[in-house]
């Protein structure tokens, strides 16, 4: 006989899941707390986190059966990351502790506007048992579905947030087009804001940007640099005792110690990461010319990127006993950067000999100390009281003899100076460059939704293209002229201490040797040749 089976059906059974209202198995009291953020540290926003944590605290104290365990709130942090929240990183650790049931906070977007970070975190409560309440939009992250709602609402959050970073981006460049710099002058040395608001030079923090400048132009390392710093007491830009190299190598490169500023060096990547890039092109820059009064002027900023440029563009040269090439700039002595071996072209490197129990510092060629005779024959070795002595000799008598043709030599620097600027054409560069703009922009102003396809690219791609050609011409006459400066300023400088020594012989000094000289080559065991800043050489007897 057919068995008949009753009709089937279904019957759904409410969900009863009340986070609020529900009381642990062991009629405890719910552990409650609550999170609160906002983004800036401005008084309205300040006020609003006030409110937050005073509704939330009465709140929590009125239920009979929640016991608070804390309020935990952070002020002026962005809610695209959680590496910065403390208090909410606090309060997460105490969830997996143990110590919290329920969750309290106004909306999605006050607990993360980061929606991976937002589903990451509710997940991880959910495993824990730990429910969080979304005043605003009705959640219980422990419900079903619930996961789906706060996917939607948290990429609403995270949108917003996009869409605020692309305008504060947005003020950023408009911002740098018009020019404005901002100064950060709790870690810049040199400057302080002024009662104008404006920058102004701090006199005592000025003359350890000079000194820093000096010291490094006399030959001395970024290492030695931070070393003597420390020895003087003087504190870093950011306050401490203890000097970088990094700090100093900064100090020498930064263009706004000589008045000027270079506007969008680094960028945001994005709003979630916040990883600060390099701009190597990806944005445009903006270089401000006489924005502030200059600590340093233009020509001693100009040698000092070509002193830094030529000791990173130092000859390397392999020595016994090392996996690479050496190459590093060494400011003890001057000569170890300035002499030359005249048959191989390899420094000479200080040496210590002892022989009958006396010690005798001689200079000998690398490649023939490291290698014999195989790569150099007859480079010579020469005692150092020897070599000082020629070399101040070859000085000496260039004063003496040569001090008219090095004043030729600046006069004529000069009047090219003068002359170029008067007829380079970077006036009418300028000029022209201002035409293209405004062809350019009347070509956008005109075009509408019925005329779009007449709009000429090919007229607009030849101006862009003109003006990115002008602009580079404008550079290379700029960067001309600031070496026809730079190398005016070191005649200057030569002049004032051959003047000085005419009639008043000095000891063997590295500052000076580094001054004055372009190199010293080693030519035979009799004689070097000395060549001197500008090019003009001198040969000198050795002994």
């Amino acid at each position: 006989m057919e068995t008949v089976l009753p009709q089937k059906t279904v019957r759904v059974i409410p969900a009863t899941v009340d986070t609020a209202s529900r009381v642990p198995k062991d009629n405890r009291p719910i552990r409650v707390a609550a999170y609160c953020r906002v983004s800036t540290k401005q008084d309205e926003q300040l006020e609003s986190y006030e409110r937050q944590v005073q509704t939330y605290t009465q709140r929590i104290n009125s239920e009979p059966n929640w016991s608070m365990v804390g309020i935990f709130a952070d002020k002026g942090i962005t809610g695209t990351s959680v590496k910065k929240r403390d208090e909410f990183n606090k309060m997460i650790r105490k969830c997996k502790q143990g110590k919290i049931d329920l969750i309290l906070t106004k909306s999605i977007a006050r607990f993360s506007r980061n929606t991976v970070d937002c589903l990451q975190h509710t997940r991880l409560l959910k495993e824990l048992g730990v429910d969080v309440f979304f005043e605003e939009q009705g959640i219980h992250s422990i419900q079903p579905g619930a996961e789906f709602y706060i996917t939607i609402y948290g990429s609403v959050a995270q949108s917003e947030s996009e869409n605020i970073s692309a305008n504060v981006r947005w003020g950023k460049a408009q911002s740098a087009k018009e020019g404005n710099v901002a100064f950060h002058y709790s870690n810049f040395l040199g400057y302080r804001r002024g009662a104008d608001g404006k920058p102004e030079i701090d006199l005592e923090e000025a003359a350890t940007v000079r000194l820093i400048y000096d010291r490094f132009l006399a030959g001395d390392s970024y290492t030695v640099i931070a070393r003597f710093l420390e020895s003087k007491g003087i504190s870093s830009p950011s306050g401490r005792a203890k000097w970088s190299e990094s700090t100093v190598c900064s100090i020498l490169t930064n263009e706004k110690y000589k008045g000027d500023a270079i506007l969008n060096k680094t960028y945001i990547k994005d709003c979630l990461s916040k990883k600060v890039c390099v701009n190597n092109g990806e944005r445009p820059k903006y270089y401000v010319e006489n924005n502030h009064p200059a600590i340093i002027d233009a020509a001693t900023f100009g040698r000092v990127q070509e002193e830094i440029a030529r000791r990173r563009a130092k000859r390397k040269v392999k020595q016994v006993g090392t996996k690479t090439e050496q190459g590093k700039y060494c400011g003890k002595y001057a000569l170890t950067e300035l002499l030359l071996c005249g048959e191989c072209g390899t420094p000479y490197r200080r040496c210590t000999w002892t022989a009958g129990g006396q010690k005798k510092i001689v200079w000998r060629c690398i490649s023939r100390l490291d290698y014999g005779k195989k790569y150099c024959h007859h480079s010579p070795s020469i005692e150092e009281t020897v070599l000082h002595e020629a070399i101040m000799e070859a000085i000496q008598k260039t004063a003496r003899q040569n001090a008219d043709v090095l004043r030729t030599l600046k006069t004529h620097i000069g009047m090219g100076l003068a002359g170029e600027e008067t007829e380079d054409r970077s006036l009418d560069i300028q000029i022209r460059i201002a035409e293209i703009d405004a062809e350019f922009q009347a070509m956008m102003s005109a075009i509408s939704a019925e005329n779009a396809e007449q709009f000429d690219e090919g007229r607009a791609a030849e101006l862009l293209h003109e003006k990115a050609s002008l602009e580079q011409q404008l550079s290379q006459i700029a960067d001309a002229v600031q070496k026809r400066r730079n190398s005016k300023s070191r005649l200057d400088d030569i002049c004032d201490i051959l003047d000085a020594l005419q009639n008043h012989p000095m000891e063997y000094d590295d500052y000076l040797v580094r001054q004055l000289l372009e190199c010293v080559i080693v030519e035979s065991k009799e004689r070097i040749k000395v060549v001197f800043v500008g090019g003009m050489e001198v040969e000198q007897g050795l002994g």
